[in-house]
């Protein structure tokens, strides 16, 4: 029997210090319509980690139950830097919950809200981290459908060169789901308003070309600190998204090549054929716009985990010190 554990009754508070499936909550750290997550200690394992519960009613539906299992499974077989990794999933007392890497830092929401604007220099990085962590996650099968700011979690680097880490999340729940059980009714659709593509909203089949797009509005919103549409009602930001083209970057960052703005006309392309082929192209395009340098389709940096893939592709003869030492006995 399903039970409702009362967890979005506005009373989070009660959860703290107890313990859900081997977790005991100790804070809430995040908050949406159909999810809490919580920072909970692993009694287990005895780690820190994020804990997303989410909405009874979800636990209910036997189709998103199957659909959150698969799904679950697809993103902890994600092995990458720069995407959260998924420690557990699973249901309890009728909720269903994750459990993430706990992330020591903020979100690109509260960074932005914070600072502003960021350095052209500072966006490209966090930009590269995250369309290799898109990139990959495509590779799996697996398509986001709601990159936003609040969604890429910006922890402290390793050093002066690297000076931020970034690392997508909210894979453990991906939206095809709720699309496919009955919480999306006709005429809507699941993700943000600011960062949703035009195929979204008109409910056609989406792919990575999808995450394109949204990651452009992030980006955008990086550079200029507001996304590339606004509008004074929902309404009218959904037909900005499918019909009007988006305003050039420079209008915002006057110190910026006008030649941004053709890569963001590309990525913002209404038609999907019509946008980059994926996001680390995009980024590889809008580095080269910006510094002026030759850009590649796959830049080989830290966070492009294709190029020492592909190295080992080739076939190559082992070294001399690797051959049997005793080849030729009998």
């Amino acid at each position: 029997m399903v039970r409702d554990t009362g967890l979005f009754s506005g009373r989070p508070s009660e959860l703290i210090g107890r313990q859900v499936a081997g977790y005991r909550i100790e804070r809430e750290i995040g908050r949406g319509g159909m999810a809490v997550v919580y920072r909970a200690r692993d009694l287990r394992l005895d780690r820190t980690v994020a804990l997303k519960l989410l909405a009874p009613e979800l636990a209910r539906n036997d189709t998103f139950r199957l659909r959150f299992t698969h799904e679950s499974r697809a993103a902890a077989a994600i092995d990458h830097p720069h995407i959260v990794p998924v420690y557990e999933a699973g249901e309890t007392d009728g909720v269903l919950y994750i459990a993430m890497r706990y992330v020591e830092g903020s979100d690109l929401r509260h960074l932005l809200d914070r600072r502003g604007p960021l350095a052209p220099s500072a966006a490209l990085r966090i930009a590269a981290q995250v369309a290799s962590a898109l990139d990959a996650a495509h590779e799996h099968g697996l398509v986001h459908r709601d990159v936003k700011p609040g969604n890429i979690l910006v922890a402290r680097g390793t050093d002066s060169d690297h000076p931020e880490h970034a690392y997508l999340t909210d894979f453990g729940l991906t939206k095809k789901s709720l699309s496919l059980t009955g919480f999306t009714t006709v005429g809507q659709f699941v993700g943000t308003l600011d960062y949703v593509a035009p195929e979204q909203i008109s409910g056609r089949p989406v792919d990575g070309r999808c995450d394109v797009y949204g990651f452009a509005c992030v980006v955008f919103e990086c550079l200029a600190s507001r996304p590339p549409f606004r509008r004074d009602d929902d309404m009218a930001l959904l037909w900005a998204h499918q019909y009007d083209q988006p305003p050039p970057l420079t209008e915002f960052r006057p110190d910026l090549p006008p030649a941004v703005g053709a890569v963001f006309a590309e990525a913002l392309a209404k038609s999907p054929d019509d946008r980059h082929d994926s996001c680390l192209a995009f980024v590889a395009a809008l580095r080269s716009a910006m510094t002026g340098a030759p850009g590649i389709d796959h830049p080989p940096t830290e966070v492009d985990l294709r190029a020492p893939r592909a190295k080992r592709d080739r076939a190559e003869p082992p070294p001399r010190w690797a051959e049997p030492v005793f080849r030729g006995l009998s």
